[in-house]
Parts: structure tokens; sequence; C-alpha cells
């Protein structure tokens, strides 16, 4: 029996996967950037049936689309659980399957786990989960895990299987995100190219066999073509050129820059050791894998099928792919790559905890003065979004722990045809419907959107009995607004109707 270093085991392997929750044990909301609208719309998608204030403003038709991973995982715990903690519950859950996914793919492309493979969890916790993508990050998890039986079953020489199988593996992929199982279909199709090159397949004929196999991924392409998904952008694309190399320093963003950067070029630095140097070497199939990802990511649009941020979700799981891949070409330089790696991932899991817990109590205290709403409210939504600022803005989307929690009607929350089933019945409110007619970013910011003094001024009184400004200094006010409340960086307005003379400076919770 050979015997395995500790960084092999199996406890090893479990007590990964469980540190990798510790971040958000203790938030009862995960305190990531989109998250309180996501709350919002399972708080809809749960309770419209039965609430005539939420039947006022909203409407959700369920219909097959590639954006559904979490709401679906969500809903059947909400009458065991309540909406908040089964998300959180659902929530919690996508680190510890990422880091599962990258641990068996590991194991799978080299036999064991790599001792560097440590360095790569903390990408469970990169840019677009802490933006709040966890329909993407559920999806991608999927992928990870999906990877590693598809490469099992390619090594078992049992194709025949896996065609079967990959069929409602793919869909299955799809529902959760598109993005995820195009994601997918990068990697399964490079791990298949890398196995028939080393057999000694020549290119065309390597080429054409890895695409004839991966056939058996297209069947989204039959909801897709027939418009689920297609989002109001229909087909159309844009590339933010020179966002990509945001992307690369962004990989492990989070609060402190400096931090965050010294980490990413810790791995960048890593990538290249395993690559090019006598020292380390890194798994062929895994290596082709992230060198295609690299292509497409460098291909893919800022925007596409009426999504944003396309390109910036596919780089962690790029650059995790190469490290989990990285081997030391001698003996003695395991278990020191081991520690490192595991310090590391230690180290980042520590301060993420530090980072949410920060966070979550700022997102809670901007969304207390949503108490001083009445049930049912309709509610303007103006954010401050600064551009300039390393550590994440999480307060955009906070409205939606209002509309979670109050029945509101805000104008943060995503309607988009194609890419949401929540849909708002307030027309009369354009220009200030849905995300992200909310945001104001700062004057200096290269793409600057929104004007609060304008919006203040043209807003539909008809449709919006209140105000909510968050991170804004106090404007100069309509003579209509009248000042409700504040909490931290929110501020609460009434707008008065035209009879009121005077109001009270407070207003009870409803």
């Amino acid at each position: 029996m050979i015997r395995r270093c500790w960084w092999e085991t199996r406890w090893f392997a479990l007590a990964a996967v469980l540190v990798s929750a510790v971040p958000l044990l203790w938030p009862a909301v995960p305190p990531l950037v989109d998250m309180p609208s996501h709350l919002g719309r399972y708080h809809v998608a749960a309770n419209l049936a039965d609430s005539p204030l939420l039947q006022r403003h909203w409407t959700y038709g369920w219909r097959l689309i590639g954006n559904l991973g979490v709401d679906l995982a969500v809903l059947p715990l909400v009458p065991l659980l309540g909406v908040a903690p089964a998300a959180k519950l659902i929530v919690l859950l996508l680190p510890p399957l990422t880091v599962a996914g990258l641990i068996l793919v590991s194991r799978t492309a080299g036999g064991r786990l790599a001792p560097a493979a440590p360095f790569a969890f903390p990408l469970a916790y990169g840019f677009p989960f802490q933006f709040g993508f966890v329909n993407f990050a559920l999806s991608a998890a999927l992928a990870l895990l999906a990877l590693a039986l598809w490469m099992r079953l390619s090594q078992a020489g049992r194709l025949r299987w896996r065609a079967l199988l990959f069929v409602p593996i793919g869909l299955l992929l799809w529902v959760a995100h598109c993005f995820g199982w195009a994601m997918f279909g990068v990697f399964a199709y490079a791990v298949d190219l890398a196995a028939l090159r080393a057999e000694g397949r020549r290119w065309p004929e390597a080429l054409l066999v890895a695409a004839r196999r991966c056939l058996v991924l297209a069947g989204p392409l039959v909801p897709m073509l027939a418009g689920s998904g297609s989002g109001d952008g229909g087909l159309g694309a844009s590339w933010l050129w020179q966002g990509k190399i945001l992307w690369i320093a962004s990989l492990l963003r989070e609060h402190w820059a400096s931090y965050d950067l010294l980490g990413v070029i810790l791995l960048l630095s890593l990538c290249w050791a395993g690559l090019r140097s006598h020292w380390l070497r890194t798994d062929r199939p895994l290596a082709w894998a992230a060198a295609f990802g690299a292509v497409a990511w460098l291909l893919l649009p800022y925007r596409l099928l009426g999504g944003a941020y396309v390109d910036m979700r596919m780089s962690p799981y790029v650059v995790a792919l190469l490290v989990i891949g990285i081997r030391p070409r001698r003996a003695n330089l395991a278990q020191p790559l081991a520690l490192a790696a595991t310090a590391f991932f230690l180290l980042r899991i520590a301060t993420t905890s530090w980072v949410f817990l920060g966070a979550a109590a700022a997102q809670e205290q901007a969304a207390a003065v949503s108490a001083l709403l009445p049930r049912g409210a309709s509610v303007l939504v103006a954010v401050r979004v600064p551009c300039k600022d390393w550590s994440n803005n999480r307060l955009p989307h906070v409205p939606g722990l209002a509309l979670a929690r109050r029945d509101i009607f805000d104008n943060g929350e995503w309607t988009l045809a194609g890419q949401q089933l929540l849909r708002d019945r307030h027309p009369e409110a354009e220009p200030y419907r849905g995300d992200p007619s909310q945001m104001i970013d700062d004057a200096d910011c290269k793409l600057a959107q929104g004007d609060l003094p304008t919006m203040l001024r043209t807003f539909n009184r008809a449709v919006f009995g209140y105000v909510w400004t968050i991170g804004l200094p106090q404007p100069a006010l309509p003579p209509d607004l009248v000042e409700v409340g504040r909490s931290g960086p929110s501020i609460l307005y009434r707008v008065a109707p035209p009879t009121d003379k005077r109001l009270p400076d407070g207003l009870p919770a409803h």
C-alpha cells in the first residue's frame, strides 16, 4: 500500500472543504454585492401568490432560462427554513463545492492532490463570488465536479457512458447558469484534446474527435436558439479591453489593495514557475484546459446576452486550474510547497472572515432605515458607486433587503427578459424602473452614469412615495421631499403630497 502524504489524505481534503465555509458562517445574509437583490427575488418567488402587497408591484413567471441555479435550490427550502436562512445555506455551500471540485480535478489529473493545490482554494472567494454572481458560482462549482468526472470516465475508457451521462449534466450546468456551462465546454474540449494528442493523434484528427465528443454538451443550444436566455440585448456584445488587466489584478480583490495584489502576484508567479521552471511542472491536461480558458477569456466580451462582467467571471477558474496541477520535480520540495499553500489558504480564509463581518454589519446598518417604510411602499433608490475604491462597495443592492422584509417596490432589481423571471408592474416608473438606474457613479468615473439632481427633479411622484439615498451627500432637495430618518450612509425621504404643508420629522415603523 502506497503511503500518502498529509495533504493527499481524505482528512485534509475534508478539512479544506469545511474550512472554506468559515467566512459565511456568521453573517445572517452573505455580504456579497448582489446578494440583497437576490434575496428580494427569492422572497417574491416564494410569497407572491399569498401577498397582495407584492402582487401590486411584481410578477414572477416561471420558464426555462440559463440562470436559475440558486433560485431552484433555495425555493424548496423556504417552507422549512424561511427565505433568508435557505439562501444563506445554499450560498454557504458554494465555496466548499468549489474547493471539492478543485481537489477532485487535481486528483484525477495527477493521481493525487498536488501540493500546490491549496494556493488555489481562496479563488473560491474570487471577485465573481464577491460580486454575488451566485448562480454562476454554483454552475462553475458544478462544472469543476463535472470536469473531474469527465476526465475520470475518459481515463477509464468509458466514453459511451460519459456521452450518456453528460447530456443531462450539460443541461443541468446550463440551467444553473449558461456561462458556467460554456466554461465547462471549453475545459472539457481542452482536456480531451490533450489526451488525444498524448495518444499520438495528429492535430486535424484530434481537433475533430474532441469536438465530436463534446457534441453531447450541445443540448442547451435548443432552448437558447428558441429564445431562452438571450436577454433584451439579444446576441449583442461589447468589449472592455482595458478591463481585462483589472480582472487579473482583481482575482483576489476583497478589501486591502496591497494585500490582495500581493496574493495575485504570488499566484501568477507560481503559475509561471509551474510552466517554465526546472523545479516545478504542471499536469498536461490542466495546462491545456487553462490555456484554452485563457484564450476564451481574452476573446470574451465584457457584456453578452444581456449580462455584464462575462470575461471577468472566468479568470479565477483559469488560474485555479493551472495552480492545482503544479507539482514539484523533486520529492523534497513537495512538503514545503504544501505547507506554504496551506498557510496561504488559511490566511486568506481568516482575512475574508474578518472582511465579511464588517461588510455584513455595513449592509445591515444601511438597510436599517427601511424599518421606517410602510409595508408595500414604492421607493426610488439612489446609491453612490465609487469607481476608484479598491474595497468592494457592497451597498448598491442593499434595498433588496427591504424588498425581502417590507414587500417594497424599488428601482434596483433585475428584470431583464431572458435573464431573470422577475418583472415589475410599473412601466410608468421609467427611466427609474430597474437596475442599474439606482446607481450614481462618482463624477470622475470613466463611464459615469446617474445624476442625483436630475433624478430627484424628474422621477414620477405618482409611482414613488419615498426616496432612499445611500452613501450620497445630502443634495439640494425639491420642496416636496421631507426627511424621514437616517442610518449610517442611508437617508430616507418621504414625498409629501401637494396639500401637505408640514410633516413630522420622523415616522413610526408600520
